[in-house]
């Protein structure tokens, strides 16, 4: 099944149905060893994984907010309850050359939108913030899971 799945699930109306033709079972299966593999934690989600470039998004940023630990895991939930923030969370801080604690993904199309999207998050956090930078990417380092 994992080797079935490892390159993504096919672009079909009904991909689970293509799974199970392809390893010998039904959709149903197919359906339920997923979710075993979830609660399990060997997967950890299943989800879409865009080519911003493709999708002409050209500006995409890892923003790093210096929080203190105490306040961190109500920071993630604010910003990661933000609509366009694609990933959220703590990574730990490398004193005294790296204070920042808490990591959210945002995508635009052009500087200016990335700008105000920082500025959002920056608002959302109010003085839970005490500094951040904005790490934007130039290309695609890895788009793909572990591989068998």
């Amino acid at each position: 099944m994992v080797l079935a799945t490892q390159d993504g699930l096919p672009i079909t109306e009904r991909p689970y149905h293509a799974v199970a033709e392809t390893v010998g079972t039904s959709a149903e299966d197919v359906m339920a060893r997923m979710t075993r593999l979830l609660n399990a934690g060997v997967i950890r989600r299943i989800g879409l994984v865009p080519n911003h470039y493709a999708l002409g998004y050209r500006f995409n940023g890892m923003t790093v907010w210096d929080v203190a630990d105490e306040h961190v895991a109500e920071a993630g939930r604010r910003v990661g309850g933000l609509d366009f923030v694609s990933h959220c969370y703590q990574r730990p801080r490398h004193l005294p050359d790296w204070p920042y604690s808490l990591f959210a993904m945002i995508h635009a199309r052009e500087r200016a939108v990335a700008d105000q999207l920082v500025e959002r998050i920056a608002e959302c956090l109010g003085p839970l913030s005490r500094g951040h930078l904005v790490l934007f990417s130039s290309r695609i380092l890895k788009k793909t899971g572990l591989r068998l």
